[in-house]
């Protein structure tokens, strides 16, 4: 797992969500076992997430999209697969 997960800035390369194709992102938490929504975990803290077993390709991660006319982060959120994030395209 990369250092520092919360708070870094990537890219979103799916399709998913395709307005955020290609928009620079930054990662504000990790949604673990979203596949159970009884069990599923909001981690926004790195040391979290690390006893967690770090991020996995089951993963989703909470994102913000970067406002360049605006020259700030967006207050609107998305929850994109980890997969579909630059900084995670190892996990595929």
């Amino acid at each position: 797992m990369p250092a520092g997960v919360i708070g870094t800035t990537t890219t979103y390369h799916g399709d998913e969500h395709r307005y955020l194709r290609g928009y620079k992102v930054r990662i504000v938490a990790v949604l673990k076992r979203t596949a159970d929504p009884d069990d599923c975990q909001h981690l926004d803290d790195d040391e979290d997430l690390a006893r967690a077993g770090g991020v996995t390709a089951d993963d989703r991660v909470e994102v913000q999209p970067w406002l360049e006319r605006e020259g700030r982060f967006s207050f609107v959120t998305s929850d994109p697969r980890a997969i579909d994030l630059a900084c995670f395209a190892a996990l595929r």
